[in-house]
């Protein structure tokens, strides 16, 4: 299965690109994690901020894949623990369909690309950076899938 984090943003600071590259490289051929950068639009005082978010949103929504469960990391999603999480996965891996997780930029996510998701999974309630979210969701993905294998990475 493939999981892919279609996240708004290019150019992140090194410390960003190693932590997820750190994680998403311990993920085995069962799961394997693939970040898609959207480019985000130019941001300034004349730019109509919700024109661009928009233009982001179908970004993103050209990129998902055909058959793709669609979640958004939404901040009004649901909650999950590590064990829920872990679940989740197992059940995904079961479905055998890949996931497209999307991120949204400064902003947020598109109203369309919301209303594209299959489901909303809140990271926090908390107002994460979107950069460090891609850190976070590898970890957290890494660290549900060492759960589903036993592996004594979470204790």
């Amino acid at each position: 299965m493939k999981i892919r984090l279609l996240a708004v943003g290019t150019r992140m600071p090194s410390w960003i690109s190693e932590g997820y590259e750190d994680y998403a490289k311990r993920l085995t051929d069962d799961v394997r994690l693939e970040l898609v950068e959207i480019p985000a639009g130019k941001r300034g005082k004349q730019v109509d901020l919700v024109r661009l978010t928009e233009k982001e949103g179908e970004a993103q929504l050209a990129a998902i894949g055909n058959g793709d469960r669609v979640i958004a990391l939404n901040v009004g999603g649901r909650s999950l623990s590590t064990e829920e999480l872990s679940e989740m996965l197992g059940r995904w891996l079961q479905e055998g369909r890949n996931i497209s997780l999307l991120i949204g930029g400064p902003e947020g996510l598109s109203p369309a690309a919301v209303a594209r998701a299959d489901q909303q999974w809140s990271l926090s309630p908390l107002t994460l950076p979107h950069p460090l979210v891609r850190v976070l969701l590898a970890e957290q993905l890494y660290r549900a899938w060492t759960l589903l294998k036993g592996h004594p990475y979470h204790r």
